[in-house]
Protein backbone atom coordinates (compact mmCIF):
# COMPACT_ATOMS: atom_id res chain seq x y z
CA UNK A 1 0.00 0.00 0.00
CA UNK A 2 2.85 2.45 1.10
CA UNK A 3 4.48 1.73 -2.58
CA UNK A 4 1.57 2.31 -4.37
CA UNK A 5 0.72 5.52 -2.31
CA UNK A 6 4.03 6.74 -3.61
CA UNK A 7 3.43 5.71 -7.00
CA UNK A 8 0.68 7.88 -6.99
CA UNK A 9 2.31 11.05 -5.46
CA UNK A 10 5.24 10.34 -8.12
CA UNK A 11 3.06 10.45 -10.95
CA UNK A 12 0.92 13.34 -9.54
CA UNK A 13 4.58 15.57 -9.45
CA UNK A 14 5.60 14.48 -13.01
CA UNK A 15 1.97 15.52 -13.99
CA UNK A 16 2.28 18.72 -12.38
CA UNK A 17 5.84 19.47 -13.72
CA UNK A 18 4.77 18.64 -16.94
CA UNK A 19 1.68 21.06 -16.90
CA UNK A 20 4.30 23.83 -15.47
CA UNK A 21 6.85 23.07 -18.23
CA UNK A 22 4.22 22.83 -21.10
CA UNK A 23 2.23 26.03 -19.89
CA UNK A 24 5.31 28.23 -19.95
CA UNK A 25 6.87 26.61 -23.18
CA UNK A 26 4.33 25.18 -24.97
CA UNK A 27 4.73 21.55 -26.26
CA UNK A 28 7.42 21.75 -29.19
CA UNK A 29 9.78 23.64 -26.92
CA UNK A 30 9.07 21.71 -23.85
CA UNK A 31 11.78 18.58 -23.15
CA UNK A 32 11.93 15.73 -21.35
CA UNK A 33 14.80 17.27 -19.15
CA UNK A 34 12.90 19.88 -18.33
CA UNK A 35 10.24 18.03 -17.05
CA UNK A 36 12.69 15.96 -14.69
CA UNK A 37 14.53 19.11 -13.41
CA UNK A 38 10.99 20.77 -12.57
CA UNK A 39 9.81 17.09 -10.94
CA UNK A 40 12.62 16.26 -9.05
CA UNK A 41 12.43 12.41 -10.20
CA UNK A 42 14.79 10.14 -11.90
CA UNK A 43 14.47 9.19 -15.74
CA UNK A 44 13.35 5.82 -14.80
CA UNK A 45 10.06 7.18 -12.55
CA UNK A 46 9.16 9.50 -15.38
CA UNK A 47 9.41 6.14 -17.67
CA UNK A 48 7.78 4.04 -15.26
CA UNK A 49 4.62 5.99 -15.70
CA UNK A 50 5.37 7.62 -19.01
CA UNK A 51 6.01 6.17 -21.97
CA UNK A 52 7.06 9.58 -23.68
CA UNK A 53 6.90 13.39 -23.94
CA UNK A 54 3.40 13.37 -26.05
CA UNK A 55 1.83 10.27 -23.43
CA UNK A 56 3.01 12.76 -20.65
CA UNK A 57 1.04 15.85 -22.43
CA UNK A 58 -2.14 13.48 -22.94
CA UNK A 59 -1.71 13.01 -18.93
CA UNK A 60 -2.28 16.26 -18.48
CA UNK A 61 -5.49 16.56 -20.81
CA UNK A 62 -6.90 13.77 -19.39
CA UNK A 63 -6.39 15.92 -15.93
CA UNK A 64 -9.21 18.62 -16.82
CA UNK A 65 -11.45 16.12 -16.79
CA UNK A 66 -10.37 14.68 -13.77
CA UNK A 67 -10.34 18.03 -12.09
CA UNK A 68 -12.79 20.20 -13.68
CA UNK A 69 -15.65 18.38 -11.48
CA UNK A 70 -17.78 20.75 -9.07
CA UNK A 71 -21.04 19.25 -6.71
CA UNK A 72 -23.99 18.32 -8.58
CA UNK A 73 -26.72 20.27 -8.77
CA UNK A 74 -30.52 19.93 -8.80
CA UNK A 75 -30.22 21.99 -11.82
CA UNK A 76 -27.96 21.07 -14.27
CA UNK A 77 -27.92 24.67 -16.21
CA UNK A 78 -26.37 25.78 -12.78
CA UNK A 79 -24.33 23.31 -12.74
CA UNK A 80 -22.81 23.87 -16.11
CA UNK A 81 -22.25 27.81 -15.14
CA UNK A 82 -20.43 26.37 -12.01
CA UNK A 83 -18.16 24.71 -14.36
CA UNK A 84 -17.24 27.40 -16.43
CA UNK A 85 -16.59 29.79 -13.60
CA UNK A 86 -14.63 27.14 -11.39
CA UNK A 87 -12.07 27.17 -14.61
CA UNK A 88 -12.17 30.73 -14.94
CA UNK A 89 -11.33 31.06 -11.16
CA UNK A 90 -8.34 28.42 -11.48
CA UNK A 91 -6.65 28.30 -14.48
CA UNK A 92 -5.12 31.41 -13.57
CA UNK A 93 -4.21 29.54 -10.92
CA UNK A 94 -3.37 26.05 -11.77
CA UNK A 95 -1.11 25.37 -14.65
CA UNK A 96 -2.45 21.44 -14.84
CA UNK A 97 -5.54 23.69 -16.49
CA UNK A 98 -3.84 26.29 -18.41
CA UNK A 99 -1.65 23.87 -19.68
CA UNK A 100 -4.49 21.98 -21.05
CA UNK A 101 -5.60 24.60 -22.82
CA UNK A 102 -2.54 25.47 -24.10
CA UNK A 103 -2.13 22.04 -25.71
CA UNK A 104 -5.55 21.62 -27.12
CA UNK A 105 -5.55 25.27 -28.94
CA UNK A 106 -1.97 25.51 -29.75
CA UNK A 107 -0.69 25.55 -33.66
CA UNK A 108 0.10 21.81 -34.76
CA UNK A 109 -1.93 20.25 -31.77
CA UNK A 110 -4.91 18.82 -33.71
CA UNK A 111 -2.54 16.74 -35.49
CA UNK A 112 -0.99 15.77 -32.26
CA UNK A 113 -3.88 15.01 -30.18
CA UNK A 114 -6.76 15.48 -32.54
CA UNK A 115 -8.25 18.23 -30.96
CA UNK A 116 -7.49 17.52 -26.89
CA UNK A 117 -9.86 18.18 -24.89
CA UNK A 118 -11.68 20.18 -27.02
CA UNK A 119 -14.83 17.79 -28.39
CA UNK A 120 -14.55 16.13 -24.60
CA UNK A 121 -16.31 19.82 -23.39
CA UNK A 122 -17.94 20.02 -26.19
CA UNK A 123 -19.87 16.61 -24.96
CA UNK A 124 -19.74 17.09 -21.60
CA UNK A 125 -21.67 20.59 -22.16
CA UNK A 126 -24.27 18.89 -24.40
CA UNK A 127 -24.72 16.11 -21.88
CA UNK A 128 -25.51 18.27 -19.09
CA UNK A 129 -27.45 20.47 -21.60
CA UNK A 130 -29.77 17.29 -22.44
CA UNK A 131 -30.46 16.87 -19.14
CA UNK A 132 -31.16 20.66 -18.26
CA UNK A 133 -33.97 20.39 -21.07
CA UNK A 134 -35.36 16.81 -19.79
CA UNK A 135 -36.04 19.14 -16.44
CA UNK A 136 -37.64 22.03 -18.06
CA UNK A 137 -34.87 24.11 -17.44
CA UNK A 138 -34.52 25.43 -20.88
CA UNK A 139 -36.65 26.85 -23.74
CA UNK A 140 -38.27 24.82 -26.10
CA UNK A 141 -36.27 25.74 -29.01
CA UNK A 142 -33.01 25.09 -27.71
CA UNK A 143 -30.80 22.62 -29.19
CA UNK A 144 -28.37 20.72 -26.85
CA UNK A 145 -26.01 20.08 -29.11
CA UNK A 146 -25.81 23.27 -30.90
CA UNK A 147 -25.61 25.63 -27.92
CA UNK A 148 -22.74 23.11 -26.27
CA UNK A 149 -20.77 23.99 -29.56
CA UNK A 150 -21.37 27.79 -29.02
CA UNK A 151 -20.77 27.66 -25.35
CA UNK A 152 -17.64 26.09 -25.39
CA UNK A 153 -16.30 28.11 -28.66
CA UNK A 154 -17.17 31.16 -26.61
CA UNK A 155 -15.53 29.80 -23.44
CA UNK A 156 -12.57 28.86 -25.53
CA UNK A 157 -12.49 32.82 -27.25
CA UNK A 158 -12.52 34.39 -23.60
CA UNK A 159 -10.04 32.51 -22.21
CA UNK A 160 -7.79 33.35 -25.36
CA UNK A 161 -8.79 36.90 -25.70
CA UNK A 162 -8.17 37.17 -21.69
CA UNK A 163 -5.18 35.56 -21.92
CA UNK A 164 -3.45 37.57 -24.97
CA UNK A 165 -4.49 40.71 -23.71
CA UNK A 166 -4.52 40.85 -20.09
CA UNK A 167 -2.70 37.50 -18.61
CA UNK A 168 -6.38 36.50 -17.53
CA UNK A 169 -6.28 38.73 -14.83
CA UNK A 170 -10.28 39.50 -16.24
CA UNK A 171 -11.14 35.61 -16.93
CA UNK A 172 -13.88 35.47 -14.37
CA UNK A 173 -15.24 38.50 -15.25
CA UNK A 174 -15.46 37.84 -19.01
CA UNK A 175 -16.39 34.20 -18.69
CA UNK A 176 -19.44 35.36 -16.43
CA UNK A 177 -20.49 37.89 -18.92
CA UNK A 178 -20.73 35.17 -21.72
CA UNK A 179 -23.18 33.45 -19.50
CA UNK A 180 -25.04 36.67 -18.61
CA UNK A 181 -25.11 37.46 -22.44
CA UNK A 182 -26.08 33.75 -23.64
CA UNK A 183 -28.58 32.25 -20.70
CA UNK A 184 -31.77 34.44 -21.23
CA UNK A 185 -31.78 32.72 -24.88
CA UNK A 186 -31.70 29.38 -24.08
CA UNK A 187 -33.31 29.49 -19.74
CA UNK A 188 -36.49 29.96 -19.24
CA UNK A 189 -37.24 32.83 -16.80
CA UNK A 190 -38.39 30.73 -13.48
CA UNK A 191 -34.86 29.26 -14.31
CA UNK A 192 -32.82 32.56 -15.00
CA UNK A 193 -34.43 34.16 -12.11
CA UNK A 194 -32.16 31.68 -9.97
CA UNK A 195 -28.95 30.96 -12.11
CA UNK A 196 -26.12 32.58 -10.12
CA UNK A 197 -23.24 33.78 -12.34
CA UNK A 198 -21.82 36.29 -10.46
CA UNK A 199 -17.97 36.39 -11.54
CA UNK A 200 -16.87 35.78 -7.42
CA UNK A 201 -19.21 31.96 -8.55
CA UNK A 202 -16.14 29.90 -9.14
CA UNK A 203 -14.34 31.38 -6.01
CA UNK A 204 -17.28 30.65 -3.88
CA UNK A 205 -17.57 26.89 -5.48
CA UNK A 206 -13.88 26.03 -5.49
CA UNK A 207 -13.74 26.60 -1.47
CA UNK A 208 -17.09 24.70 -1.22
CA UNK A 209 -15.46 22.01 -2.98
CA UNK A 210 -12.53 22.43 -0.06
CA UNK A 211 -8.98 20.98 -0.83
CA UNK A 212 -8.11 18.35 -4.09
CA UNK A 213 -5.21 17.76 -6.18
CA UNK A 214 -3.83 21.31 -7.37
CA UNK A 215 -6.21 22.89 -4.86
CA UNK A 216 -4.44 24.39 -1.60
CA UNK A 217 -6.60 25.08 1.01
CA UNK A 218 -7.06 28.90 1.65
CA UNK A 219 -7.09 30.70 4.69
CA UNK A 220 -10.09 31.98 3.68
CA UNK A 221 -12.55 29.12 2.49
CA UNK A 222 -15.20 28.58 4.77
CA UNK A 223 -14.42 24.77 4.79
CA UNK A 224 -11.55 25.39 6.47
CA UNK A 225 -12.36 28.41 8.77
Amino acid sequence: MARQERAVRTRRAILEAAASVFDERGYDAATIADILARAGVTKGALYFHFASKQELAQGVLDEQFAEGGVPHRESKLQELVDVAMVLAYRMKREPMLSAGARLSLGPGMREIFGGGSVPGWIEFTRTLLCRAKEQGELLPHVDPAETAWILSACWTGVQIYSQTLNDRTDIEERVAAVYQHICPSIATPAMLARLDIAPDRGQRVTAEMGPGPGRPVQEHDPAFS
